[in-house]
């Protein structure tokens, strides 16, 4: 008998709330809403930062970040740790990438058996100017607003090259009569900005009836620190008309139903080759999107739209439910271990879960960590979800408290209010339970100075490009 597959499919900057299998009532998903239908349906997933090259870390590895170090985006995973890539493919399975990584590069031994079309980091540094965590000067974000509306975009027609080379794929791997198992990672750009939408998806929606963003803090109001300054460093909402933000929106759900429609081709093909009777599905994001709410646009931040994440696994003899137990990305690597009958190494991965062993024993009680310590924040941020409480703790300044529960939106900052003092001490002991986060700040800080030592020092960084999203052209 052939052994199990297993397909993930991962989209980039995708927020939960954005898919109609996840309660949206506007959103047009209808081949990831089905897939959520036959299949499990994770309510409370998180990443494990909410920036791409750290999450995609955590992806490929298990660890968080303070685990494999890879903080920011100048800091890429290059194979220094064993993912689940290297032990599909140390354990006799084919191990395919087709799409984005965002490692350091194809030269590297990233795990795979083959890498197909493959985005990595910027000349395999990164962002660089993001390690200048000081500044909050060496970001334009003026382009954000004017690369909105229907149109072409090099991203778009990127993730409709990975689509077709996906579906090849598969088709090879129908007729490939080797009884061993596979796993692929198949990794779009889109809904990643620029939000230039292809006209056929912008085109199913109407700007003037998509909600508006939640409200950014208002004159006189008490604004965190932290976030203040990191709105300073990167402020794309400055540009924007309220017109203007309506458009992006749109644009933004358009890009989302342009995901869901390759999903479906990649689907079918699955039927159409009978894979689908020996493949487990996994489909994810790497982080979400503000989407202009509290004034922030792409991500960086704790609150639900950008550290929750959609994560779906449908498959043979996976039974249709929601599991409302927390889980995180990390997850992914012994759960592909697992499906693809691969032993876990003893001290591998230690905070992650197998999503089947969620399954069986759902931990409500389940600690999950999110952290952030790339350019604007003048501190680590760590965010630790427990019940139905979320905390975020940031070193050297006050912590912000939300009960997701009676405050699903964030709005109540419970963190100064006397009758939680107890609650509040209760998740920082539990957050020191994972790490110190002072200690894991200053490591971070000092191996970004390392980094910027390694380059040339900081005039030497200032000197070279500035860029405002990784480009595509030279692929």
């Amino acid at each position: 008998m052939d052994e199990m597959n297993v397909l993930v499919i991962m989209t980039d900057e995708l927020r939960r709330d954005t898919l109609g299998c996840y309660g949206n009532e506007i959103i047009q998903t209808p081949h990831v809403d089905a897939l959520a239908k036959r299949g499990v349906q994770f309510e409370n997933a998180y990443t494990p930062s909410p920036i791409c090259v750290p999450a995609r870390a955590s992806i490929a590895t298990g660890q968080y970040v303070h685990e494999h170090r890879c903080w920011a985006n100048a800091i890429p995973y290059h194979g220094q740790i064993d993912s689940w890539h290297h032990r599909l493919r140390n354990a006799g399975r084919r191990s395919t990438a087709i799409g984005k990584l965002h490692f350091r590069g194809t030269a590297d031994d990233n795990g795979f058996s083959e890498e197909i079309k493959p985005l990595h980091v910027k000349d395999g540094k990164g962002w660089v100017h993001g390690l200048l965590r000081e500044r909050t000067d060496l970001f334009d974000a003026s382009s954000f607003a004017q690369n909105i509306g229907p149109g072409e975009d090099p991203y778009t027609d990127y993730d409709r090259t990975i689509c077709s080379q996906t579906l090849d794929w598969l088709e090879n791997r129908a007729s490939d009569k080797s009884p061993a198992g596979w796993g692929a990672f198949v990794s779009f750009l889109r809904p990643h900005y620029p939000l230039t939408c292809p006209p056929e998806f912008y085109a199913l929606y109407d700007p003037k009836l998509l909600p508006t963003p939640k409200a950014p803090i208002s004159e006189g109001e008490e604004d965190h620190p932290v976030l203040k300054n990191l709105r300073r460093a990167c402020d794309y909402d400055a540009p924007f008309s309220d017109e203007d933000k309506q458009v992006a929106i749109a644009s933004y759900y358009g890009l989302c139903s342009f995901v869901d429609d390759m999903v479906g081709k990649i689907i079918a093909k699955l039927s159409e080759t009978g894979l689908d009777q020996n493949t487990v599905v996994i489909f994810s994001s790497d982080h979400g999107e503000c989407l202009g709410d509290r004034g922030f646009w792409t991500k960086m931040v704790m609150y639900e739209e950008a550290a929750s994440i959609p994560l779906i696994m449908s498959g043979p003899n996976i039974s249709p439910r929601k599991e409302c137990a927390p889980v995180s990305l990390i997850d992914l690597y012994p759960t592909i271990l697992d499906i693809a009958d691969v032993e876990r190494v003893s001290g591998e991965a230690i905070h992650a879960r197998s999503l089947f062993e969620t399954l069986k024993r759902p931990d409500k009680d389940r600690l999950i960590l999110s952290e952030f310590h790339d350019y604007g924040a003048q501190t680590g941020m760590f965010m630790l979800r427990h019940e139905n409480w979320k905390l975020i703790h940031y070193p050297g300044f006050e912590p912000q408290l939300f009960n997701l529960e009676k405050d699903p939106a964030e709005e109540e900052n419970l963190a100064k209010d006397k009758e939680h003092i107890h609650k509040l001490e209760e998740l920082s002991n539990l957050l020191k339970v994972i790490l110190d986060p002072d200690e894991i700040n200053k490591l971070a800080f000092c191996d970004q100075e390392d980094m910027i030592r390694e380059l040339g020092g900081r005039e030497e960084i200032l000197a070279m490009q500035n860029y405002d999203h990784t480009p595509v052209n030279d692929i």
